[in-house]
């Protein structure tokens, strides 16, 4: 009967992580069929003709089976780190497989960290693009609407926007069926036209696709910049693994999304083949006339729970990116007492809001957007198949020969995909692009200062164990309760514990330097959590480890080490920060302007107290200057 009653929660459990999947891991590669037809036919490059759209659906259905379903489906999803997936998690897999040859490491980084840096021009063209395409369909309705189209896409984006430090608990259980209804509309529509037209259903066949590119080569390589808008979305699906896990987002790829794609995309071939003037906007000339203005509000809420699936993924990159040491903390808000996952961070929210609105004001349409669109999801999909074969070769140990025939094939189509979009750089390629290189700039800037200030604080500070063997000669005045000192470095002397000494004459009855250490995996079992060395005189070494999905809660660490180190009482324990002051210096490590640029984002990092989740009340801080 028990076992019964765990297979039936089992199934529940997996239909209900499905659900959940196809809301939002899917939701960006749902709304896809918006535009990606009508780019492809309206590029001026594909003479209309039967055996031409018979060509380009069958290479449609190609690309999302071999880049979808074959390469991030079937292969890269068994890549995960500890259960996470992502291009961080993957990069942190990649780069700890090479730990032993350093420069190839660093180079890994390097590119790994660029294509965490595209995710944010992924994050502003996706939204952009998916909502206006939406809106554009009022134009089909009536043309009247076209001077709303701006104006009311931007609203949409607003609500969007301002909704978000609400959290997705509260609309999120609506993700699943709302994007659930929209695949079950896409495919009705689809189906409706294809049996008009059944003969479409031929252009599964590869053989349209392959004799397509053989006649006309230099078309096909040219028309690919725009194919590729039917994967976008693809690397949401092995980013959000840790969320669902690997049998749901497989389930709902090839039991709901899938076909529902293929038919929406073979229905819109249909109905070109009948009637060529719907090219303008095949996906709403599908439907007639009294279901365009519901298709519209149904195709606006999908774009939206796509946007905002993609949204909150940019907030959960930018934790990870900043425990991985890139960027400089920042504001994180916890939207859930329940789930720790969800977060909003208001920085990253209005900044992506501010380019958004810029994207849309300045590419006025879903078309030109279409030509900014893809460089930088190739790019991604171009390391991830780098960073994939030495995951492979050095993680798993498989052989070469192996590693390098699985990733080639995978390589040279995305390479294919890739250069097809770099001609579309000068039409607006290079907004993804130039989004990227400032994001990297700022975190190559960030890792190379703290580097800097690293060796700095290394090279000035004086031996901890030496300090208090010299200190307990003649010992200062000590007092009740528990002194932690926050240390980026462990085994020197904080500055916050030389002030302390030197204006307060006292030391607590227990001293705890606290020193915390983020590691390139996930998670870290709490039982793993602290190491504690003691230095005697009732003072500690404690180091304390974080995955890059934890959450750092040093209080809550230290709450682990009662009746280890006798009585730490939180209403009696103090927590002392140094808070750095840093002055650029002309000959120093790196150029003027970046040592600038590296001093004005130390300075503007939000308090080490709140990340670390420090009591307010309980925190001293003591300034001081140092020079880069």
């Amino acid at each position: 009967m028990s076992e019964a009653i765990s297979q039936e929660h089992q199934q529940s459990s997996l239909a209900g992580l499905t659900l959940g999947a196809i809301g939002v891991v899917y939701g960006d590669i749902g709304t896809s069929v918006l535009y990606s037809i009508k780019e492809v036919f309206g590029s001026g490059h594909v003479a209309f003709t039967p055996d031409n759209v018979y060509g380009i659906l069958s290479i449609f259905f190609w690309t999302l089976t071999f880049i979808v379903s074959i390469k991030y489906v079937t292969l890269v999803l068994r890549a995960d780190n500890n259960g996470e997936g992502g291009l961080v998690a993957m990069l942190a897999l990649a780069s700890s497989s090479v730990r032993d040859k350093p420069r190839l490491r660093s180079v890994l980084l390097v590119v790994g960290i660029f294509g965490t840096c595209l995710f944010y021009g992924d994050g502003v063209i996706t939204p952009a693009i998916s909502v206006l395409s939406a809106v554009e369909g009022l134009e089909v309705v009536s043309p009247s609407f076209k001077k709303a189209v701006i104006p009311l896409t931007l609203v949409i984006l607003l609500c969007l926007f301002w909704v978000q430090k609400r959290g997705t608990g509260g609309i999120g259980k609506f993700f699943g069926p709302i994007t659930m209804v929209w695949f079950a509309a896409i495919a009705l529509l689809g189906l409706y036209h294809i049996v008009g037209h059944p003969e479409i259903l031929w252009a599964i066949s590869p053989h349209y696709a392959v004799m397509f590119i053989w006649q006309q080569p230099f078309t096909a390589f040219i028309i690919l910049g725009a194919v590729v808008l039917c994967v976008t979305g693809g690397e949401a699906l092995y980013a959000d693994m840790g969320h669902f896990g690997k049998k749901p987002i497989r389930l709902a790829w090839f039991a709901i999304v899938m076909p529902c794609l293929t038919l929406n995309y073979f229905g819109q071939g249909a109905l070109l083949l009948s009637d060529p003037g719907a090219v303008d906007n095949p996906f709403f000339n599908m439907a007639p006339e009294w279901a365009l203005i519901p298709l519209v509000v149904l195709a606006t809420a999908a774009t939206v729970i796509a946007s905002q699936a993609l949204i909150t993924g940019a907030f959960s990159v930018t934790k990870q990116v900043i425990q991985l040491g890139f960027l400089p903390r920042l504001q994180i808000l916890h939207t859930s007492a329940r789930d720790t996952g969800q977060i909003y961070m208001p920085l990253v929210n209005w900044g992506l809001f501010v380019v958004i609105v810029l994207a849309v004001v300045m590419f006025k349409t879903s078309s030109n957007l279409a030509a900014a669109y893809g460089i930088a999801v190739c790019t991604d999909m171009l390391i991830t198949t780098m960073l994939t074969f030495f995951v492979i070769r050095y993680a798993w140990k498989y052989p070469l020969w192996l590693c390098i025939a699985t990733t080639s094939v995978f390589f040279v189509v995305d390479l294919a995909f890739w250069s097809s979009n770099l001609l579309k750089l000068a039409d607006g390629g290079w907004f993804p692009l130039f989004i990227g290189g400032l994001i990297l700039t700022l975190m190559l800037t960030w890792r190379d200062g703290r580097s800097l200030l690293h060796h700095k604080t290394r090279d000035e500070a004086m031996d901890l164990s030496s300090f208090l063997s010299a200190l307990f000669l003649a010992p200062p005045t000590r007092v009740d309760g528990t002194a932690v000192f926050l240390t980026s470095e462990d085994g020197i002397v904080p500055n916050a514990m030389l002030h302390n000494l030197k204006h307060n004459k006292v030391l607590h009855e227990q001293n705890l330097f606290v020193t915390v250490r983020n590691h390139e995996i996930p998670w870290i079992a709490t039982d793993k959590r602290i190491e504690v060395q003691d230095l005697g005189h009732k003072c500690w070494q404690v180091m304390v480890h974080y995955g890059f999905m934890d959450d750092p809660d040093v209080p809550f660490a230290l709450s682990l080490l009662r009746g280890q180190l006798g009585d730490i009482n939180a209403m009696s324990t103090s927590y002392f920060l140094s808070r750095d002051s840093i002055v650029p210096t002309v000959g120093g490590g790196m150029s003027q302007w970046r040592e600038k640029l590296f001093a004005q984002m130390y300075l503007n990092a939000s308090a080490a107290a709140d990340f670390l989740n420090l009591p307010s009340n309980s925190v001293v801080e003591m300034g001081s200057k140092i020079e880069i």
